[in-house]
């Protein structure tokens, strides 16, 4: 094997990592990325990010949060597909595979999982290729022939991929079971990430202008169909009804926001509309429930966070829900049904120790199962076992 193939500690070229995905609009994907941006080993990595600009109606997270991490931005690789854009960023990949040489091509997220993969492919380099599956679009986001042209893409992927890796194990087994990858490739790969300092409660309440005589329950995240807030607005609507001492607010955006707050003036729901907001550590200071109503889900940092701040959640057991929420220990897990998540939530408004014994649970669990300086170890490790396989090979 060639020198500058090799890892530093004994003074060789060190390790150089081509981080891609398609864009860092706020979320998990772009949480766990930043992560690994900030804490990589510089001394025995050269690990370089490549991104696309977000939509108009998206926050950018390198813009509002991560200000400290350095992309390299490819021009139409975002959430837009366009025949002309996305040649122009497949393009921009091969070219910069070409100038940078990695001896790792990380992709995340799905479009960039495809043009990424395949430029690798065209670049004739010998770049080890790994993907994350932040989630996946089996179930919840298109009819029967897109997902089958889904499966079929993906298993191609699959195919040409060295090592496959997933936030949780309920994604790993249904991209399994759709015939996506092999049990040999596919790894685990949890979330990992850090929260910083909660400011006082009443100051963050304050603040956002909420009730402080009142319980608050938080929605956290993307305002968008997968995330199905139309069904949180119906379990507000029945708490409401049976006159809980509960109030909700919203911390997020997305393209349903707008029906939504037409919904809670028609019907005079108990919810504040906060928007998107880049401080989380205000948002779940302010919070003493935190909900998610998805349909679909990979593993929620909406929900770690929730922990690691000292919050019991409610949410449906979609995805790997069940690996970042210990039913009745941290948390509960519900069926999609309102009248159950209604019940759940209910149940923790009306019992404060039950709230603080799933909330300290909660934070005990997360702290010690998905830290961002795990993730990054595993990362480190993962990538020198790579090269060392493929120098045997």
């Amino acid at each position: 094997m060639r020198e500058d193939w090799q890892m530093n500690p004994n003074g060789k070229s060190p390790i150089r990592v081509m981080r891609i995905i398609a864009r860092m609009n706020v979320g998990g994907p772009a949480v766990q990325v930043s992560g690994l941006m900030r804490s990589f080993n510089g001394t025995e990595f050269d690990h370089r990010l490549y991104t696309g600009f977000c939509a108009i109606d998206e926050a950018d997270y390198l813009d509002s949060v991560a200000t400290d991490v350095k992309a390299n931005r490819i021009e139409g690789l975002g959430r837009r597909v366009s025949l002309s854009g996305d040649i122009r960023a497949f393009l921009s990949l091969v070219k910069a595979i070409h100038v940078f040489k990695p001896h790792i091509i990380h992709t995340h997220t799905a479009k960039a999982g495809f043009l990424g993969r395949i430029a690798s492919l065209v670049s004739l380099q010998k770049s080890v290729r790994v993907h994350t599956f932040h989630g996946h679009l089996l179930n919840g986001y298109f009819g029967a022939f897109k997902r089958t042209l889904i499966v079929i893409t993906e298993k191609f992927l699959a195919f040409i991929t060295q090592q496959l890796l997933a936030v949780g194990d309920k994604v790993r087994q249904d991209l399994l079971e759709a015939g996506i990858g092999t049990k040999e490739k596919f790894g685990l790969m949890p979330p990992g990430l850090a929260i910083g300092t909660l400011p006082s409660k009443n100051d963050a309440l304050t603040f956002f202008g909420l009730n402080n005589e009142r319980l608050q329950c938080a929605f956290i995240g993307r305002v968008t169909q997968i995330k199905r807030p139309d069904r949180f607005l119906d379990v507000v609507s029945e708490i409401k009804k049976r006159q809980i001492n509960l109030d909700f607010f919203i911390a997020g955006n997305g393209e349903l926001l707008e029906a939504c707050r037409e919904r809670i003036i028609a019907e005079d729901l108990p919810v504040k509309v906060l928007g998107w907001q880049s401080n989380i550590e205000k948002v779940l200071s302010a919070a003493d429930i935190v909900v998610l109503t998805s349909d679909n889900e990979g593993t929620p940092l909406s929900l770690i966070q929730a922990g690691m701040a000292g919050l019991p959640v409610v949410s449906t057991n979609v995805g790997s829900v069940p690996e970042v929420v210990l039913d009745n220990a941290t948390g509960l897990i519900t069926s999609l049904d309102v009248q159950e998540i209604a019940d759940a939530l209910e149940k923790l408004a009306t019992d404060k120790a039950l709230r603080e014994r799933l909330g300290l649970a909660a934070q005990e669990f997360t702290l010690g199962h998905f830290g961002v300086q795990r993730l990054v170890h595993d990362h480190e490790e993962l990538y020198k076992k790579l090269l060392a396989s493929r120098a045997k090979s």
